[in-house]
């Protein structure tokens, strides 16, 4: 029975590069894939396209593809990433231009092009899609419509599928769901179409990929089994043997750091999963309530039952959009009576906040190793820690404002207690928010171009 072996080779913009060789050299794979996005990384992008035309894609394309496809080109490996993020095409020719100055030949690249809507709200509103906010329930986004930096829908293989059938060797896309990129080789070597589709196989296909798309972390990274994971400073990240009846075997490399079991694997297939028997991705939506699993040996675990039912009509559209500034600045104070001295920093910032004008709509101070996870639910401390970390931020509606507000902390330090410095404080930021909505299938076209030497 044909099996397809893939491996991760990043989970998200910035991850670790060596295991992505390690993979490359030794995993004997057919597909190495890439996910490097995030619901922010988008708004991040587009602007930076919008500075300078040539760049929008993830920056760690270039030095990622110089290390790899010099190794994957010789043995046969194909390559399926997003970071395309906002510019697929030049992604596509910094990738060239890699291939060019490593003196490689006869490669192929794709990009596919079509999940950005960020010109298109106005198309969509005059054909009556609502664009309601999906997490508010608000019915009209005419209210941020002048601040949107970006407009992304989540879309899945169809142009994968259309790039590897195209002979391409690299595929760049821009907002492909995390699955997708290992969905889309599925679907290609086992001739699956939507058309009439085996929805159960590409449940488990949903599902494998889930499990490994953020690479190291069903590795035993963020896990609960931390004690236990070997050299997680030489973390193997995933490899998948998927088979063509929708069974599958997790595994990574010998002779690499991390775990994997099946509390490993369990933990990542709750990981950014809010209903498991729901789980809703353009390729399909997985049920992973059904998923059995067993340990077949070590750092092995087989899966199986998978499911899934039809894909949904509508896509996830990620719109980001400004929504104030951030100011951020931290007060160290010593012992003794750290606590003490940390309400009245916070005391006299809120004072001097009042007295220069500024009223941010969120205003927050963190007690660093006392409340800075918890909150207003932690217990103050039965003795005085020997030091604070006192972190202020505020949100606030300019970036004059953030700036005002960063002075201000600063002040503290010749008015407060005895002993009190401060950090050095962060820029002000502005604040991308999100607006989560959906738009029909049949509006948001795919399409695929080639480039090759």
């Amino acid at each position: 029975m044909k099996t397809v072996r893939m491996g991760a080779g990043s989970g998200y913009w910035g991850d670790l590069l060596e295991p992505a060789i390690d993979l490359a050299k030794r995993g004997e794979l057919d597909y190495l894939g890439f996910d490097f996005l995030a619901e922010l990384t988008m708004s991040l992008l587009q602007r930076a396209k919008r500075r300078n035309p040539d760049t929008g894609y993830i920056p760690d394309v270039v030095p990622w593809m110089r290390a790899l496809l010099p190794i994957t080109h010789g043995n046969g490996t194909r390559m399926v990433l997003n970071g395309g993020g906002t510019n697929c095409e030049a992604a596509a020719e910094a990738v060239l231009r890699v291939a060019r100055d490593a003196d490689l030949t006869q490669l192929r690249v794709a990009a596919i092009s079509g999940d950005d809507l960020t010109s298109r709200i106005g198309e969509f509103r005059q054909a009556g899609v609502t664009l309601a906010n999906m997490e508010t329930g608000e019915r009209s986004i005419d209210e941020i419509a002048d601040r949107i930096v970006s407009a992304h829908a989540y879309i899945g293989s169809e142009g994968i599928v259309e790039a590897l059938a195209g002979g391409a060797e690299v595929v760049i896309g821009g907002r492909l769901a995390d699955s997708s990129v290992y969905v889309g080789p599925l679907m290609h070597e086992f001739g699956w179409s939507f058309e009439d589709a085996d929805w159960n196989l590409l449940g488990a296909a949903i599902t494998v990929a889930h499990v490994i798309e953020c690479a190291g972390i069903c590795c035993g990274g963020m896990s609960s089994q931390w004690k236990n994971v070997p050299e997680p400073w030489n973390m193997g990240f995933p490899i998948a043997d998927f088979r063509q009846d929708g069974t599958a075997e997790i595994s990574k490399l010998p002779d690499t750091g991390g775990l994997i079991n099946q509390w490993t694997i369990k933990e990542h297939l709750l990981y950014e999963t809010h209903n498991p028997a729901d789980y809703r991705m353009p390729d399909g939506i997985a049920d992973l309530t059904t998923t059995r699993l067993e340990e077949t040996g070590p750092d092995r675990v087989r899966l199986w039952d998978m499911s899934g039912r039809e894909r949904p009509d509508m896509l996830k559209v990620q719109i980001g959009y400004t929504d104030g500034w951030i100011a951020e600045a931290r007060v160290l104070l010593p012992w003794p009576d750290t606590m003490a001295k940390a309400d009245r920093c916070e005391e006299i910032i809120r004072k001097r906040l009042d007295i220069v004008g500024v009223t941010p709509r969120e205003l927050r101070f963190d007690r660093v190793g006392v409340d800075a996870l918890a909150g207003p639910l932690a217990r103050r401390p039965r003795r005085d820690p020997e030091e604070i970390e006192l972190r202020v931020t505020a949100r606030v509606d300019s970036r004059e404002e953030a700036a005002m507000v960063n002075r201000e902390v600063t002040h503290v330090s010749t008015i407060g207690p005895v002993g009190t410095a401060f950090g050095p404080p962060v820029k002000p930021r502005e604040v991308i928010a999100l607006w989560p909505t959906l738009v029909p299938r049949d509006m948001v076209p795919v399409n695929v171009t080639f480039e090759e030497i």
